[in-house]
């Protein structure tokens, strides 16, 4: 790099040049990363709740805290928020699911555990990264709630004011 680069065409042959060399060097293919039983596991986090998630190849049955999806989660809304990863991914019923989630409510767990499924996925088969990491599934929604303040009622909402 010591050269100097006078014109345009030189400055495009040295950065094509060193664009090569950097992508040939710096890819490593991502490895699967599987436990002795097949499985995948991964934790998902949204608000308070906290989901631990086990995927392996099966026919698509979800279970969470030991009941099935639609039994846990009864809002159809939760059941579609868990099924968005593999929807995007391609791979509707080609996994079995095992979660247990604490905390939070059902809305906050629907999220840890839909975090959690593709977090798992992604490591079952790195293909499928992309995918996931564009529809924003990998990314943990780091919003919580705020806290109380002294002197107020809520976090930001203020007692009724009172002139007389």
């Amino acid at each position: 790099m010591a050269e100097e680069v006078k014109s345009l065409d030189e400055l495009n042959s040295v950065v094509e040049g060193g664009d090569e060399a950097v992508a040939t060097e710096t890819y490593i293919p991502r490895e699967p990363v599987r436990d002795d039983l097949g499985r995948s596991y991964a934790t998902g986090k949204r608000k308070d709740a906290v989901a631990r998630v086990w995927i392996k190849p099966g026919s698509g049955k979800v279970t969470v805290n030991g009941k099935e999806m639609d039994k846990y989660f009864a809002r159809p809304v939760l059941q579609m928020i868990l099924r968005q990863p593999f929807t995007v991914a391609g791979v509707d019923g080609e996994f079995d699911v095992m979660a247990t989630v604490t905390g939070g409510g059902l809305s906050g767990q629907a999220g840890a555990v839909k975090h959690g499924i593709s977090k798992a996925l992604q490591l079952y088969e790195p293909s499928l990264r992309p995918a996931l990491k564009a529809a924003g599934f990998l990314t943990r929604d780091s919003r919580v709630v705020e806290r109380k303040k002294y002197g107020r009622r809520k976090a930001r909402r203020s007692f009724q004011f009172s002139k007389r």
